[in-house]
């Protein structure tokens, strides 16, 4: 069958299949960083409500008359374009993380390019560190530019409006999404650090085959 070939053979190891996880987590930190950017949340979220018409001509406000209709869109406006640049970054991030796996299972396929140029495996171990180790502040950077988002005035008074009218979901606090972002990353560092550490088995079970003799 298909996997029989040899070169997919490569799709059997621990370093293939680190790479598979990584890419897989790669994908829900993006997906779940657009949720996080992708609406304004909460009961006037496009999701939610079913539908751009029902958001589009003014029921998504139906509870609100007046100035405090205005007030709720401005507040909803202001509020997604705080949130934008920091969900943006993170979908950049998580799509960077999803090709640099993509690429090492291509060069994983080929075979050839760590037998005749073992070095590339320590280039893929340093990589996958600084990744791991960079997660970390990234993460940081992330969860404190949300916090410091919920905490500013146009959150809480948006909070109050919503909740003056009795609507809920509209809590100046982390959600599920910005929740799995953080956990997501923390378990592709994971994942990193085992690719790196199977990268210099690897190139060490290479080295010493290299070393041997040749039978004929």
């Amino acid at each position: 069958g298909l996997l029989e070939r040899r070169r997919c053979r490569y799709f059997y190891t621990g370093r293939a299949c680190c790479q598979m996880v990584e890419v897989l987590l790669a994908a829900l930190i993006l997906v779940c960083s657009s949720v996080s950017g992708g609406s304004v949340g909460g009961y006037t979220g496009l999701p939610a409500m079913g539908g751009i018409y029902y958001y589009q001509y003014g029921g998504a406000y139906s509870g609100f008359s007046g100035a405090d209709g205005e007030r709720a869109q401005q507040l909803d406006q202001r509020f997604y374009q705080l949130k934008l640049p920091i969900a943006r970054a993170a979908m950049a991030v998580g799509g960077c993380l999803l090709v640099f796996p993509c690429v090492l299972i291509l060069v994983g396929v080929l075979r050839t390019v760590p037998w005749h140029f073992p070095a590339w495996l320590l280039i893929e171990c340093t990589l996958e560190i600084v990744i791991a180790v960079g997660t970390v502040p990234a993460l940081y950077y992330f969860f404190c530019s949300l916090l410091r988002i919920y905490n500013s005035s146009v959150c809480k008074e948006r909070e109050q409006l919503y909740q003056s009218k009795g609507y809920q979901g509209f809590w100046c606090s982390l959600h599920g999404a910005e929740i799995a972002v953080g956990l997501l990353g923390c378990a592709a560092a994971m994942a990193y650090l085992l690719s790196a550490g199977l990268a210099v088995r690897e190139y060490r079970k290479v080295h010493e085959q290299k070393q041997k003799p040749i039978q004929f």
